[in-house]
């Protein structure tokens, strides 16, 4: 009896092993989880709470998550590759800080046998995503701003306004950031086309940061003084902030509006009543949540989606409460 007992007990430890084996997706069979989060610009206060998401869900799992800040730096970004290769990282969530680097992100990671998923900007050659991809609905997510924006203009009778003008800031190099611009001009453009018709249409380039949107904004504004009334969309929510110190440097803040995008840097603005009057909010936590769950199922050999996104509502002073909670 006590035999069989035994072996009864032998054989619950070998599936209990078995669970909690699989329940750490231990891809290089070293009997634990660990899973880097490589970040193009891990100080921005999107990728911050993206991480905090990851290391959650990875810490909830049972493993140990590594954040790495690439600092916009390519070799950087391959030397945190290498760090997770020695330290035996059987996953890696990666948003690079330049996607001509992708197809040798992916052949590292192959030679490695550390599984891949992207973040906010894709994995891609040509266009197409060549690893799996969460991130946001990024032209959808431009048309919502622009219906908002477009919505304001009309209330305010300024479509037809001389002294009104609106500003896209652009992320041109960015894949991720291109369709959240063209879904903001093909909506303008279709809803409002005299503004574009009569060169009231202006475009300013940008890096990501608070302070080249700055630069670029503030470039576009003392050069068309004619316009006092700027209405401002944008990339990504820190150009965007850039902007709107942009507008109070020049003192043409007041009639202006500004849309961002995330509404992760919103609270501030909208206590103060800045010229950040509307953003629409789509969740950093839950990128960084899906994008380490996804990384879970392609760890353990199941089939995954090339494209997740993650949906969006808008906020305004009035209802951020609400949202954001």
């Amino acid at each position: 009896m006590k035999k069989i007992l035994a072996l009864v007990l032998i054989a619950m430890l070998a599936i209990g092993s078995c669970a909690f084996a699989e329940a750490l997706h231990d891809k290089n069979g070293d009997g634990k989880l660990v899973v880097y989060g490589i970040y193009k610009a891990g100080d921005q206060t999107w990728f911050i709470n993206e991480g905090d998401a990851a290391r959650k869900t990875v810490e909830e799992a049972g493993g140990e998550f590594y954040y790495e800040d690439c600092l916009m730096d390519g070799s950087k970004m391959l030397d945190a590759i290498e760090r997770a290769h020695s330290n035996n990282a059987d996953g890696i969530v990666i948003c690079v800080p330049d996607q001509t680097m992708s197809q040798n992100v992916v052949d590292l990671c192959a030679e490695y046998d550390i599984a891949v998923v992207a973040a906010d900007d894709a994995l891609e050659v040509d266009g197409e995503k060549i690893a799996p991809w969460v991130g946001i609905a990024g032209y959808d997510i431009g048309s919502s701003c622009a219906e908002w924006l477009c919505d304001y203009i009309e209330e305010k009778e300024l479509a037809d306004d001389e002294t009104t003008g609106v500003l896209i800031m652009t992320m041109s190099t960015v894949s991720s950031c291109v369709p959240r611009t063209d879904g903001e001009y093909d909506v303008l453009t279709a809803r409002l086309p005299q503004i574009e018709e009569s060169g009231r249409l202006f475009y300013a380039d940008y890096d990501g940061t608070t302070e080249k949107g700055n630069t670029a904004a503030a470039a576009i504004i003392t050069g068309n003084p004619q316009i006092t009334k700027w209405m401002v969309m944008g990339a990504n929510e820190e150009g965007v902030i850039g902007c709107v110190r942009a507008l109070e440097t020049n003192g043409v803040d007041a009639e202006s509006a500004c849309v961002g995008m995330g509404a992760y840097m919103v609270v501030e603005e909208y206590e103060n009543g800045t010229a950040l009057r509307a953003a629409p909010y789509f969740s950093d936590v839950a990128i960084g949540t899906y994008s380490v769950n996804t990384l879970f199922s392609l760890i353990d050999g199941e089939e995954v989606e090339m494209e997740t996104a993650v949906p969006a509502e808008i906020t305004t002073p009035d209802n951020y409460h609400d949202i954001l909670g």
